[in-house]
């Protein structure tokens, strides 16, 4: 499966059979690619159990880089060897620049399970800037949604204080999904103080943000008027339209009014990414 992404994302494997070497663990630096920012100490230690058993049964691939080797798969294995304080480890040296070295760290760790969503989300960004892709290109080679992708994505639109939250795993994908619709950063930033302080479940979250948005809703709402066939069609078009940019990743404010003699749509698109 690995090699099949691999080919999808234009990475060839050397067919002529490498070397295996052993390289000093002092002469290795991570990955600045790596979306893994958090690693578990206990899964580490279990790792170094193992290792002390059985040895390295699968060598890290690595490349030179300015006098040192630069790790390209395989950085659990080495903080475990650097845990037991063993100076070589076994690695392939492989000849790749910083797209390959990147995408396939990026894509490595995809193929495993622990990665919190924002780092997921902080990977598939970066595939896409290093690749020149869509969102929906993305999902096509990795075999995903294109919802799963843009649902991922919009995370990085949050707060870097709920970012790291999430990383810490202090809250879920869902509680952080439930602040998107609050569109002001210091409203997000409160409800996260609640949400850990008070422990709220997403249920309570989202009932947190009822009640904020109907305080906010100072307007009384307006009396529901029948419309046209083509009036409400030409409605559920703009506001399928809007869905659809939602989607995408962009954040985007819209507004409804009914007036007397038409209905108004008022749309906000940002110039700048956030």
């Amino acid at each position: 499966m690995k090699d099949q992404f691999s080919r999808l994302f234009g990475l060839t494997e050397r067919t002529d059979q490498e070397e295996i070497r052993q390289i000093p663990v002092a002469q290795i630096v991570p990955n600045p690619y790596q979306p893994r920012t958090v690693f578990d100490d206990d899964k580490i230690d279990e790792l170094c159990e193992t290792i002390k058993v059985h040895g390295i049964i699968q060598p890290i691939v690595v490349r030179e880089r300015r006098g040192v080797f630069e790790i390209i798969a395989g950085e659990r294995r080495w903080r475990a060897v650097t845990r037991l304080g063993m100076e070589t480890i076994p690695a392939i040296v492989k000849d790749f620049n910083d797209e390959q070295a990147a995408s396939i760290a990026l894509i490595e760790n995809l193929q495993r399970e622990g990665l919190t969503p924002i780092e997921e989300a902080i990977a598939y960004q970066k595939l896409i800037d290093i690749h020149g892709l869509t969102q929906e290109s993305l999902a096509n080679r990795l075999g995903k949604g294109q919802s799963t992708i843009a649902n991922k994505l919009r995370l990085l639109h949050l707060p870097e204080q709920v970012q790291e939250a999430l990383l810490a795993r202090k809250i879920s994908e869902r509680h952080a999904r439930a602040l998107l619709v609050l569109k002001d950063e210091r409203a997000q930033l409160k409800l996260l103080k609640e949400i850990i302080e008070k422990g709220w479940n997403v249920k309570q979250t989202e009932q947190r943000i009822k009640s904020i948005m109907e305080q906010k809703n100072e307007k009384p709402v307006p009396k529901r008027r029948s419309f046209s066939k083509d009036t409400r069609l030409a409605i559920n078009t703009v506001r399928q339209s809007v869905d659809m940019v939602l989607q995408s990743g962009l954040y985007i404010e819209t507004q409804e009014e009914d007036h007397e003699e038409f209905y108004q749509f008022i749309i906000k698109i940002p110039k700048n990414k956030k």
